[in-house]
C-alpha cells in the first residue's frame, strides 16, 4: 500500500492590518511562537488558547521551524511597531502619574 504524501496548508492568514492570525482565530502568529520560545509544548499552547486547534499549533510550529529566518523578521518588525505605537502614545499622552489621576477622579465620583 502507498501512501500519497499530502501537502499542508499552513493555518496562518495576514489579516487587513498585515498581522499573522492562526486561521478563523484571533490569535496571532506572534502569540504562538513566543509561548513555543518560552518552552510551551503544543499541547499547553493549545489548552491555553482553546480556539487553536491542537493540529493547528503543531503546523504552526512546523512553519516557524522551516521559515525562522522569514518568520523572525516579520517577528522583530511587530516588535518595532509595537515600540514606535507605544512612544507615540506616551509622547502624547505622559503616563507618569497616571495611577494617581485615576484614582482622584474615582474618588470625585
Amino acid at each position: 500500500m502507498a501512501i500519497d504524501p499530502i501537502t499542508a496548508v499552513v493555518p496562518v492568514q495576514l489579516d487587513a492590518d498585515g498581522v499573522m492570525r492562526v486561521s478563523n482565530t484571533r490569535v496571532t502568529l506572534d502569540t504562538v511562537i513566543a509561548a513555543f520560545k518560552d518552552g510551551a509544548t503544543a499541547e499547553e499552547i493549545a489548552q491555553q488558547y482553546p480556539t487553536v486547534p491542537l493540529a493547528n499549533v503543531y503546523s504552526v510550529i512546523g512553519f516557524y521551524l522551516r521559515s525562522r529566518y522569514e518568520i523572525e523578521a516579520y517577528l522583530s518588525k511587530r516588535q518595532n511597531e509595537a515600540i514606535q505605537v507605544r512612544e507615540s502614545n506616551e509622547s502624547r499622552y505622559n503616563p507618569t502619574g497616571i495611577r494617581e489621576r485615576l484614582l482622584a477622579r474615582q474618588t470625585k465620583s
